[in-house]
């Protein structure tokens, strides 16, 4: 693994493949470190002939934290948003955005497939409306536009992804696995010895809580994106599943409506599910096929 300095920060970032194959960058979700992007599933990326980058989000794993801005009281920011007043996250989707495009300029990477999951969609969605002439291709994985009017997930799940995780090794593994079991879908059991050992994994990386909060908000923070991504004109590969508690099927559907000619793949059982394993490898063959049909 190897650190550059991008968009003013430290980011954490590891390869798999020939750097001459097509470009793939992988964007993580919420709180989780790029090891979450099974290393097997990178390595079976990259020999079908890509360049894979996985690397850690701002304020998660061994990028940079901003421990500066303090932790946001979401609760508060909760009632003041209801109650139309203005709030200044300590960062936004857009911000992860240009991290992840200055990345791609330490890497000499002049355009890329750019794939991600849960948040990392969101940031995927605002790395192909802010720098269009550095993507090839969008992958959005069980993501949302941020359109308001599309259902969303529900209170309690968002209360176990929210609440102060345990700082006992233990208990969060524990912790972690409830909430796995949660959210994913009947069709696509947990592999629950690797999420123990991914989770354990991660812990052991870095423990920092605090920067879910922060990224929490950057999400709940989020614009409506729906009106600037139907001027997006690279082909789009969206994929969701039909049993998603978290990020509801409506979402995946919203997202391939809003942007033109986007192709929509369900799953029928899958819900938000780590990316091992299960239904993934149908998404690896997807993505496959969808950056070589899209690579000039």
């Amino acid at each position: 693994m190897s650190r550059v300095t991008a968009n003013g920060i430290q980011i954490e970032y590891e390869t798999f493949g020939n750097p001459s194959d097509r470009p793939l960058l992988l964007i993580i979700g919420i709180g989780l470190q790029m090891i979450h992007w099974d290393k097997d599933l990178c390595e079976d990326i990259a020999k079908r002939g890509h360049y894979v980058i996985r690397f850690d989000n701002r304020d998660v794993g061994l990028s940079s934290k901003f421990d500066d801005t303090g932790v946001p009281n979401v609760t508060e920011i909760f009632g003041k948003l209801l109650h139309g007043e203005k709030v200044k996250p300590p960062y936004t989707i857009d911000d992860m955005a240009d991290d992840a495009i200055g990345l791609l300029d330490a890497l000499g990477i002049q355009k890329a497939h750019i794939c991600g999951m849960s948040m990392g969609g969101m940031i995927a969605q605002s790395i192909v409306i802010r720098h269009p002439s550095r993507v090839l291709s969008l992958i959005s994985i069980y993501s949302t536009t941020g359109n308001p009017d599309i259902p969303q997930a529900k209170p309690e799940i968002m209360g176990m992804l929210t609440a102060p995780p345990p700082k006992e090794l233990e208990a969060y593994i524990e912790s972690r696995l409830g909430i796995m079991k949660t959210i994913a879908g009947p069709g696509f059991p947990i592999d629950e010895k690797w999420v123990r050992k991914i989770t354990a994994e991660s812990y052991d990386r870095c423990f920092y809580p605090q920067g879910i909060v922060r990224q929490f908000v950057a999400m709940l923070m989020q614009p409506n994106r729906v009106p600037a991504l139907a001027s997006v004109e690279v082909p789009t590969l969206v994929v969701h599943g039909t049993d998603d508690p978290l990020v509801p099927l409506e979402a995946g559907r919203d997202t391939a409506k809003a942007i033109p000619g986007a192709q929509l793949m369900l799953i029928d059982g899958m819900g938000h599910n780590l990316p091992h394993g299960g239904a993934w490898n149908r998404i690896v063959d997807a993505i496959d096929t969808h950056t070589l049909k899209a690579t000039p």
